[in-house]
């Protein structure tokens, strides 16, 4: 995993006071809700018109929520954020560790956990920690291969072992 420098917008969350960019973000996100609410109405149309066309966007739907359900990320991999809404309220979300601020990749709003404003921008945020311990490192494996003795230790060795040749020869001759 790389290295992120996480960032900080609005601190202290509680003192922060609304700015004409998070009034216009906050109208682009309302835009963006009540434009996908239009498509997706289109689109119930078109299947109640098509009941092969429901049962086929329904399968391939089922199969992709399967998927997501199935697909954990690991509690290390999480960051917490504390971030301030529009409407106000200072709630906890959390997005992928590699996210440097909690407002990237489609995720600059929010349906608010306190008063259920949906959607409400995230005006100001500070990160707060990884939700899970960060995997250890891992220590490498013991070599298998013995330790390399140096010239000293392999003479003292073949000494060794001449010394008890010796003495076995001696031993098998004497019986």
């Amino acid at each position: 995993m790389r290295e992120v420098e996480y960032e900080s917008h609005g601190c202290p969350l509680e003192d922060y006071q609304l700015t004409r960019g998070d009034h216009r973000q906050q109208e682009q996100s309302e835009n963006i809700e009540r434009w996908v609410e239009k498509v997706l109405a289109a689109k119930e149309a078109e299947e109640r018109a098509d009941p092969v066309l429901a049962a086929g966007r329904r399968a391939a739907a089922d199969r992709a929520l399967d998927m997501l359900r199935n697909f954990k990320t690991a509690e290390r991999e999480i960051m917490r954020w504390r971030v301030r809404l529009y409407c106000g309220h200072i709630v906890e979300t959390r997005r992928h560790c590699e996210n440097r601020k909690p407002t990237l990749h489609g995720s600059s709003s929010m349906q608010c956990p306190e008063c259920g404003k949906d959607p409400s921008a995230i005006v100001a945020f500070e990160p707060i920690g990884l939700a899970g311990e960060p995997r250890s490192p891992v220590k490498p494996a013991p070599s298998s291969r013995p330790k390399r003795l140096t010239r000293t230790e392999l003479e003292r060795r073949v000494a060794a072992l001449e010394k008890e040749i010796e003495r076995l020869r001696a031993q098998g001759s004497g019986e």
